[in-house]
């Protein structure tokens, strides 16, 4: 009776040390399915279909220095370019300073046209060229604040003050836009012959030039061509394309890509310590037992497979665990707050990344206590040597 309280202590024992490795494990891909589920959002901005057709224009000297409106005719005369819209940030805050409208936009008229992907009907097109005060905005914004086609919304500008020294602007919504991410609903698109007759100062000067090409394999010659003609002016530009202007715009926060990894470096190896001590362990407890596999005739590669076995199972349980969390969490999040949530939901792509990392931290963890398994001698193991 005392071998088998022992027996069962020690059983007791190893459940609990593998429960709790598990829900270890779990919690690490909890947090690497929502992190990656933020990342891939942002990823995808600047990537649509159209965005290799565009190029950026800046100034040299950063986003927020204007340009001048005259250099659109120059820009347009340039080989390769086939339209050039522009667009001026506004920025503003709606009801208090907690509400930022970052995505507060003043465009050219043609701006639509350089941008399908935004889904707008012609005529709400029309009735945003005609109405001085007009805004189309995005349908994820307007969910958010409950605004409605033909509704009046008051403004506070972060940037630009009306002539009478007010920050205070009101916007008629003509219609709403949809597009294919919720990240890209968020704009706020209001007119910029509007923004130029009406703020106090900034007159004939935008913030960024959008060119439509041809040939984006042609992409590196037109914006050089586009860069020369400023190249000794007081105002130098500096052409990219959209998507390496949307990373690079967004860089200027966040690294997110680089902190992304680095907090999934810090968690996968704090883990891998975890559970690599949990299978020495494991393989210390069951050393008679890899004994006796080896006297019925299991040969050393079988033994080494059958403890790289244990270990990638043990990872990729709990690895599934947390991935299944993280899309419940995800898919909860986006019910209860919306569409503005800038998380994806835990799509396939994600699954594959985290199921490539459990099998390789599975093997990790489990080749020492493997090696040292298929070393076992025999006569050692059961001498308790």
């Amino acid at each position: 009776m005392k071998y088998l309280h022992l027996i069962r202590a020690a059983l007791l024992r190893r459940k609990t040390r593998t429960a709790l490795t598990v829900l270890s494990v779990a919690a690490a891909f909890l947090l690497f399915g929502l992190l990656q589920s933020v990342n891939s959002v942002f990823s995808q901005v600047g990537n649509s279909i159209g965005a290799a057709h565009r190029l950026v224009t800046m100034s040299k000297v950063g986003f927020m220095e204007p340009l001048p409106l005259a250099l659109k005719a120059e820009i347009r005369a340039v080989p390769g370019v086939e339209a050039v819209a522009y667009e001026s940030f506004f920025g503003a805050t709606y009801q208090n300073s907690k509400n930022v409208i970052g995505g507060a936009v003043a465009v050219s008229r043609n701006f639509f046209g350089l941008y399908p992907e935004l889904k707008v009907s012609p005529a709400v097109v029309r009735a945003f060229d005609q109405t001085q005060t007009g805004a189309i905005v995005g349908v994820a914004l307007a969910r958010r604040y409950h605004w409605q086609v033909g509704e009046q919304v008051p403004l506070k500008a972060l940037i630009y003050p009306r002539k009478n020294g007010s920050y205070a602007w009101t916007f008629d919504v003509v219609g709403i836009y949809h597009a294919h991410s919720a990240l890209e609903e968020q704009d706020f698109l209001l007119r910029w012959r509007y923004l130029d007759q009406a703020a106090a100062f900034g007159r004939d000067t935008v913030g960024f030039y959008i060119e439509k090409i041809g040939n984006p394999a042609a992409a590196g010659p037109i914006a050089a061509r586009i860069d020369a003609l400023t190249a000794n002016s007081a105002n130098p530009t500096r052409t990219q394309t959209e998507s390496a202007f949307t990373a690079n715009l967004i860089g200027q926060y966040v690294n997110l890509g680089l902190l992304v990894h680095a907090i999934m470096g810090a968690v996968f190896f704090t883990l891998i310590l975890l559970t690599g001590n949990t299978m020495a362990q494991a393989v210390r407890e069951r050393i008679p037992e890899l004994a006796v596999l080896k006297t019925l005739g299991f040969e050393n590669r079988t033994v080494l497979a059958l403890v790289l076995a244990e270990s990638v199972l043990l990872v990729v349980l709990g690895g599934v665990i947390g991935l299944v969390a993280a899309t419940i969490a995800v898919h909860a999040l986006q019910r209860q707050i919306g569409a503005q949530l800038p998380m994806a939901p835990v799509h396939g792509l994600i699954w594959l990344e985290g199921l490539g990392v459990m099998v390789v931290i599975g093997l990790a963890v489990g080749a020492l206590p493997a090696r040292r398994g298929m070393r076992l001698r025999v006569i050692d193991a059961l001498a308790g040597r």
